[in-house]
């Protein structure tokens, strides 16, 4: 046992994947709870995942209190590599799927507040996320969002760098990707974070696909098609093809289906989810808006809706 493994217990496996098990532990001396992500390296020829190797850099990287801290980082006795982590007990999508909880304006502004701050650090390291959704974005013991899961982030390559268009789940990847785009920005972060204002205004995920081609349908009936009109070259991206054309949506159609979004929310969404990613605002641009500084106030993150379990 290595004696940076000595100042740590595992104590409850409390999740599982492929390539990694969480467990729930201490800090030996303070007893102050902590998550040890522990990454099967034998799994793979070379030793070690490719995210696991980013998602050690990026943490190295990115010090912020709206992204998840990285503690320390040990070898086991079997060789697997293991993330010692601070103690996240819950995630966004927990609270936005527990109807037990009602959601006031000002908490999806604080909510809105700390997730555009922490991706508005990435970015400014030249960081793209790449997997940004409600279960990625964990919530401190006293309110803060965090940040977590780096194992697809990639730093911002060089402007004819080939990217792999293959990232962000699903319900939460933008239009470029879709379409097989291998160049892309920030930008693909700034469209998940739209979405997931949708979702935490919804209650429920927005755009919802089951494949890469419902997942087209599903966007651009909710957001209108795409056209040379609107999106300058989008039919020379890799997947184009000819779609049914859908109308953008009115700003009355928004209205309706976001009831209780003030003016400036709907702006501010409308800006985040341009189909166009030129036309996307930037984090900072986000963070600029009125939204955050009109009535009411961001809920302080200790008064934020808890887990009602």
């Amino acid at each position: 046992m290595s004696d940076i493994a000595a100042n740590y217990t595992k104590e409850k496996k409390v999740g599982e994947g492929t390539y990694a098990v969480v467990y729930l532990g201490k800090q030996v001396k303070t007893k102050k709870l902590i998550a040890v992500k522990e990454i099967k390296t034998g799994m793979f020829k070379d030793g070690l995942d490719m995210s696991a190797i980013r998602e050690v850099k990026y943490l190295l990287e990115l010090r912020h209190e709206n992204i998840i801290s990285l503690l320390d980082v040990y070898s086991s006795e079997n060789g697997n590599l293991n993330l010692v982590l601070e103690f996240l007990p819950c995630d966004l999508e927990v609270l936005i799927k527990d109807k037990n909880i009602v959601f006031q304006q000002a908490d999806v502004k604080s909510w809105m507040l700390m997730i555009l701050r922490g991706v508005h650090h990435c970015h400014r390291n030249y960081i793209l996320h790449r997997d940004l959704k409600p279960n990625n974005l964990l919530i401190s013991p006293t309110g803060e969002i965090k940040i977590a899961d780096f194992g697809l982030a990639r730093s911002l390559g060089s402007p004819g760098e080939n990217l792999t268009a293959n990232v962000v789940t699903i319900w939460y990847r933008a239009p470029e990707l879709l379409f097989g785009s291998r160049h892309y920005t920030s930008s693909v972060d700034v469209w998940s974070v739209g979405i997931i204002f949708a979702e935490l205004m919804l209650r429920t995920p927005y755009l919802p696909g089951t494949s890469d081609a419902e997942q087209l349908e599903v966007t651009f009936r909710a957001l209108g098609t795409p056209t040379e009109k609107n999106w300058p070259n989008v039919s020379k991206l890799p997947w184009y093809n000819s779609l049914k054309i859908y109308p953008p949506p009115t700003r009355n159609e928004l209205k309706n289906r976001f009831i209780a979004a003030s003016g400036s929310a709907l702006d501010l969404m409308i800006s985040l989810t341009q189909l166009d990613p030129a036309k996307r605002c930037s984090c900072e641009e986000a963070l600029q808006t009125v939204y955050f500084t009109e009535f009411p106030r961001p809920t302080k993150p200790k008064d934020l809706p808890k887990k009602s379990s």
